[in-house]
């Protein structure tokens, strides 16, 4: 008789009975997980035959990778009455996350390396995702003297970027990128030129004009990116990551980047797949985000460049914030919308279900690719790493809803959509962590 998931409790067990989608290799079929002291023992197809190992009934589910989102806010610390550590990497196992890596727009910023062994050691303490934290490329994020990357890297710092903002100037861009270089760690860029987007609070166009509010043009997304492009291609050694890309001219330069060679990977975020600017007409908060939403050109230029490897990968830019900050006008309120519980379900609705990608083909956006632009481990189903797993159901719809969501804040853009595609199991070297409540 085989044993139900719900009641794991070896680390040395088959996963029998479900349908494997291994976003390497493009591929999806019935079969089963042999996991050994935590570890992937074996991956083969059809059902397991009698063996000295307990087996537990996948009931049918799918099984993949456990997912990577490579850019969330956890807030911790110092805005710990939005998220902590532990809430955030709550949510993230919520959402099927297995790892996540965290920016370093804190208070102390992560510019420190005591900062990187707090928010590690409060990773451990939660017993939940992987957390990666990601160092400020500059002191407190000024812009003006560089963080020590060696001793950040040293602590457990996998990337540097001043997230929230762009590094201001080309001079401070350069050198970022020279001092990462040596250490192979990528310079993450928050691509705006603040300038540009002034006071700007929604994209610029018709409907900011329509509902009277001042506009961030698309340039302002692009300026900043094609200068560091500029300065990556004089810069040996350099790895460079775009952040939350928006606009289809960002998508034309990376495209041309790639073409000519540069180290260049690239991010999206699930609201440019799946909102415009157009869905601001209710003034709705839980939508203003940094860069904005943007128009129909803009968000079919997003997916079609996930087609074509343009852009390598989608990150939540999970931000969560409070209620009572979100709950003002709009030219007031914060930047930023949760997205850890929702990105999987909204990638399956809107590339999978439509026909612009097969499922693994999407979820290798949020499983091996990720991992390759940040350059840290997970991703796989190769024999005799941890295994971080998710199992789900790519079939069932279900709406998100405010009170179900279990972040500490609860400011998602998604709030009353439905969408498809739910997480029942999330396992950590072979352990599970995911909230009964939310399993099956």
């Amino acid at each position: 008789m085989m044993l139900k998931l719900a009641n794991l409790t070896h680390t040395s067990y088959i996963i029998d009975n479900v349908v494997v989608v291994d976003p390497v290799r493009n591929t999806s079929y019935p079969g089963h997980v042999a996991i050994v002291e935590g570890r992937i023992d074996a991956v083969e197809r059809g059902r397991a035959k009698e063996a000295s190992l307990p087996i537990y009934d996948g009931g049918g589910l799918h099984l993949a990778p456990g997912f990577i989102d490579i850019h969330v806010h956890l807030r911790e610390p110092g805005h710990e009455y939005k998220e902590t550590v532990a809430s955030g990497t709550l949510a993230a196992v919520a959402g099927g996350f297995t790892a996540v890596a965290c920016m370093p727009n804190t208070n102390p910023a992560i510019d420190d390396p005591s900062v990187v062994e707090f928010i590690l050691k409060q990773a451990k303490i939660a017993g939940r995702a992987r957390v990666y934290p990601i160092a400020a490329a500059t002191k407190g994020r000024k812009g003006e003297i560089l963080s020590e990357y060696h001793e950040l890297v040293a602590a457990g710092a996998v990337a540097v970027t001043d997230d929230g903002s762009p590094v201001a100037s080309a001079e401070m861009a350069r050198r970022v990128m020279e001092y990462a270089a040596p250490l192979g760690i990528p310079f993450i860029e928050h691509c705006e030129d603040m300038a540009a987007s002034g006071e700007g609070v929604m994209h610029e166009g018709f409907y900011s004009t329509k509902l009277g509010l001042k506009g961030i043009p698309a340039h302002s997304e692009e300026v900043c990116l094609a200068r560091d492009l500029l300065i990556l291609k004089s810069v040996r050694g350099a790895r460079f990551h775009a952040a939350h890309m928006s606009t289809c001219g960002s998508v034309a330069l990376i495209r041309r980047a790639k073409e000519d060679g540069l180290p260049v990977t690239a991010e999206t975020a699930p609201h440019y797949l799946c909102l415009e600017d157009k869905d601001l007409v209710t003034y709705d908060t839980n939508k203003k985000i940094n860069p904005p939403l943007r128009g129909e050109e803009d968000r079919e230029a997003m997916i079609e460049a996930l087609k074509d490897g343009t852009i390598d990968c989608v990150a939540s830019d999970h931000a969560p914030h409070a209620a009572h900050e979100k709950q003002v006008e709009f030219n007031a309120a914060p930047n930023g919308s949760v997205g850890l519980e929702t990105m999987f379900p909204l990638l399956v609705k809107h590339l999978v279900k439509p026909g612009h990608m097969t499922l693994p083909q999407a979820l290798a956006l949020i499983t091996n690719k990720p991992a390759q632009c940040l350059g840290i481990p997970g991703g796989t189903l190769a024999r005799g790493v941890p295994a971080d797993l998710v199992l789900f159901d790519p079939n069932e719809e279900w709406t998100v809803r405010a009170d179900a969501l279990h972040s500490k804040s609860r400011n998602s853009a998604f709030i009353g959509h439905a969408v498809t595609g739910r997480v029942k199991h999330t396992l950590v070297d072979g352990v599970s962590v995911l909230p009964a409540k939310v399993g099956v």
